[in-house]
């Protein structure tokens, strides 16, 4: 029961400190730590559609790019090729990362281990070279630049300015998150949890295996398509760089730095590599050795993730103090 209410508390301070964060940075002047911090939040999305398969269901993809620049691509070819208005590109790019995760996975979650690892790998390097060929249509190597719509026209909102597409980006990223957070403690996390844990337990017991893997592989595919479509209103920019399987090779890192399985891992690993990527970046130019080495030892030190360690030392403490009250009740029934 305590270990519960200070993950709860530990969440909520990361949402009211995050939700505060442009009013401070405003005051003091670091503007750029503004747009730092929204990207933060967008790639944690790719990193929870990782951290959805491996840490909750037991399958290791390195394709959940290809959902990203799926919903990237939608945002943008909504926009520039047929004239739509924000929120409709928005949920084009969002469904059509949704559907290509449904075909995909159909496939994909029929295999167990590197297995679905590398069929998750073929999918984004056949579509990435799709996208870079098809440069009429998503522009190739240059990309697909495109002018933003207002967010809301009638009360003059547009993501033009700097702290109305931070809140949008926080408010999308906070109901993605808070849904990841339902969807584990509901039913269906339950045969997730199952399934990851031993599936031949789970189908004995009439869990439909290949059904619920198929149904977080979609559900992952969402998660990346929001990320993506989120990424290219940041950017008014589409590229099939993004959908390159290095880019699911560094969400698959930030997820396990942060701690696989767990709601926050996520979001806690893309900050700190990104934090500190910006912060030793501008000291050394050869700043992806520190990265490198950081990682290095948070995996040999915390396997578990940071938020795993975290985990561990509340869980820990909460079994010490329930051992205490058992022996005090074991005393008092003595006497």
């Amino acid at each position: 029961m305590i270990a519960s209410r200070i993950k709860w508390a530990g969440i909520a301070v990361v949402a009211i400190s995050l939700a505060c964060a442009p009013l401070i940075l405003q005051q003091t002047g670091n503007l750029f730590w503004i747009n730092v911090i929204a990207e933060i939040m967008i790639w944690s999305l790719l990193a929870a559609s990782v951290n959805l398969l491996l840490g909750y269901v037991g399958l290791l993809s390195f394709g959940q790019a290809l959902y990203f620049g799926f919903g990237m691509y939608g945002v943008a070819i909504g926009i520039s090729h047929f004239g739509l208005g924000l929120w409709p590109a928005f949920f084009l790019g969002v469904g059509a990362a949704s559907a290509m995760a449904a075909i995909s996975g159909a496939v994909a979650v029929r295999l167990t281990w590197h297995y679905f690892a590398i069929i998750t790998v073929v999918f984004s390097l056949i579509f990435y070279f799709v996208a870079m060929s098809a440069k009429s249509i998503t522009g190739g190597d240059d990309g697909l630049s495109f002018s933003t719509p207002a967010l809301w026209e009638a009360a003059g909102l547009s993501l033009t300015d700097r702290v109305t597409q931070f809140y949008f980006i926080y408010i999308v990223v906070f109901a993605c998150f808070a849904l990841f957070a339902l969807l584990v403690a509901s039913p269906l996390g339950m045969r997730f949890a199952a399934v990851r844990d031993n599936e031949n337990r789970a189908s004995l017991i009439g869990i439909n295996v290949y059904l619920t893997r198929w149904i977080a592989f979609v559900i992952a595919g969402f998660f990346a398509g929001v990320g993506g479509a989120l990424f290219a209103l940041f950017g008014r920019y589409a590229s099939a760089s993004y959908m390159f399987y290095h880019v699911s090779g560094e969400a698959v890192v930030w997820s396990i730095v942060g701690g696989a399985g767990t709601l926050l891992g996520p979001f806690i690993g893309t900050a700190l590599l990104i934090l500190f990527r910006e912060v030793i970046s501008g000291i050394w130019e050869n700043y992806l050795i520190a990265v490198g080495a950081l990682v290095i030892l948070v995996v040999m030190f915390a396997p578990r993730g940071i938020v795993g360690i975290f985990n561990d030392l509340i869980n820990r403490r909460e079994r010490k103090d329930d051992r205490m009250e058992s022996d005090i009740e074991s005393l008092a029934q003595a006497d």
